[in-house]
């Protein structure tokens, strides 16, 4: 043992085991990687600050780092609004891929698309993360493969 008291050893293990993996999936959702490490080193910060009152420290901080992405995604959305708007497009098309679909989601279900096919965990665990039934879970994801679909298919005309 190296005189560390127990949480700390936990704090410093799971770190070591998630850090890349959670940073990694940032990276997938914003395409930055500079961005991407700051966001997953703001949700550790932001699990360290409440460790003592997380259960499911592995949860907590996708749950974190899902809105951590949110909020990236509407700062680049302001972002590039501001820039098309200063400098339009050639073709005028938008950009439409499926992050940017997913970011256009309502909130509620950009969490569990962003829980459950991007951080690839159960609906069980979503539910119990975002402390919800797993029949509005399942039923959030029906919904936003719809919306996803119909965007998708609107795109292509």
């Amino acid at each position: 043992m190296t005189g560390r008291p127990a949480a700390q050893e936990a704090a410093a293990e799971l770190f070591a085991a998630e850090y890349p993996r959670l940073a990694g999936w940032c990276r997938g959702l914003v395409g930055d990687e500079e961005a991407a490490h700051d966001l997953a080193a703001e949700a550790f910060t932001r699990l360290w600050s409440r460790w003592s009152r997380i259960d499911d420290p592995r949860g907590y901080l996708y749950v974190v780092a899902t809105n951590l992405v949110r909020r990236h995604w509407r700062r680049a959305a302001t972002r590039a609004i501001t820039v098309s708007v200063e400098q339009p497009a050639h073709d005028g098309a938008p950009d439409l891929g499926l992050r940017d679909l997913v970011g256009r989601l309502p909130k509620r279900l950009q969490s569990v698309v962003l829980l459950h096919y991007y951080a690839d965990l159960p609906v069980t665990e979503v539910a119990r993360l975002l402390e919800r039934p797993e029949g509005s879970i399942k039923s959030d994801l029906h919904r936003a493969r719809a919306r996803l679909l119909a965007a998708m298919e609107a795109s292509d005309d």
